[in-house]
């Protein structure tokens, strides 16, 4: 019994950080509408920025996050400025444009090639890391401290961007166009300027994902990956555009992949999470936890 509740525990530690790493696909899809191809290479790139600024500064890799937000931020602001505003102003009549889609795609594959070529394929572990392996011992029960942490990572950053959405103006601005552009347009709200900055908090979010994955988890060029296909799981699950749907996706998915393999082998445990995928595409396109958006 004692192992089956450690399992729970720690499935619902680590689905809380795949909840953060899908955090930042739902915020970009509940304002621009479109699904970013490129969110699991932009959490791969805010894990080198964690790993090279810990390991060439010998800082904790937590405290990396007051270099990778910000220099995250800025690359997805200039990532929207530069190559999907024009989009939206050449297809203006077009709620969701798929050209947006196209090329997003192409930056998934031109990132992830960058990274091979300046890193190498070489798996890469921070080495001046004291939290790596290092586990919490709470009433026989044995707890990963890197995935605490990255609880603790994923429930301040999620409590954040809610807040912002809900209480200050910019966050306003921001669910009203989510709502509905046309309108927020006609009430005088820039819409360009709010993708750019959901996008470029979107993109924040995936880099702390990064810090909150790089004390315990390998980075390489093609980590990405391994996000890309449960993030999107996870907002279909919680419901696109729903930020706590996204965090209690990602327990679902986190308690499904510790708690089964007690009973079953890991191939049907894979199994069960793409069926329930699929269950809920055809019995709740809306997603388990939530109205269209909750913010």
């Amino acid at each position: 019994m004692i192992y089956l509740l450690e399992d729970t525990i720690n499935g619902i530690l680590m689905g809380s950080i795949y909840g953060l790493t899908a955090l930042g696909l739902t915020i970009i899809f509940g304002v621009l509408k479109v699904i970013n191809f490129a969110h699991g290479s932009l959490l791969m790139v805010g894990m080198y920025v964690a790993f090279w600024a810990a390991t060439l500064s010998g800082m904790n890799p937590y405290v990396a996050l007051i270099v990778v937000v910000p220099i995250m931020y800025a690359f997805g602001y200039l990532l929207q400025n530069t190559l999907i505003k024009p989009i939206f102003k050449a297809e203006k009549q077009v709620r969701e444009p798929i050209t947006v889609i196209i090329v997003t795609t192409g930056v998934w594959y031109i990132l992830d090639n960058l990274c091979l070529l300046i890193f190498g394929p070489q798996y890469r572990a921070l080495q001046n890391n004291p939290l790596r392996g290092k586990m919490l011992e709470i009433g026989g029960m044995m707890l990963s401290v890197p995935k605490l942490w990255g609880f603790v990572a994923a429930m301040i950053t999620a409590g954040a961007v809610y807040w912002f959405f809900q209480k200050t103006r910019m966050g306003r601005a921001i669910r009203a166009t989510s709502l509905d552009r046309e309108a927020a347009s006609l009430m005088g709200i820039n819409q360009y300027k709010v993708y750019n900055m959901a996008f470029g908090i979107g993109t924040a979010t995936a880099g702390i994902a990064g810090v909150a994955l790089i004390p315990f988890f390998n980075v390489y060029p093609s980590v990405g990956v391994l996000f890309d296909m449960k993030g999107y799981i996870i907002v279909v699950l919680g419901g696109l555009g729903s930020i706590w749907g996204a965090m209690l996706g990602g327990i679902i998915i986190g308690l499904i992949e510790s708690v089964c393999p007690q009973f079953m082998t890991a191939t049907w445990t894979e199994a069960i999470v793409y069926a329930l995928f699929l269950a809920v595409l055809f019995i709740k396109p809306s997603g388990l936890f939530g109205v269209k958006y909750d913010w």
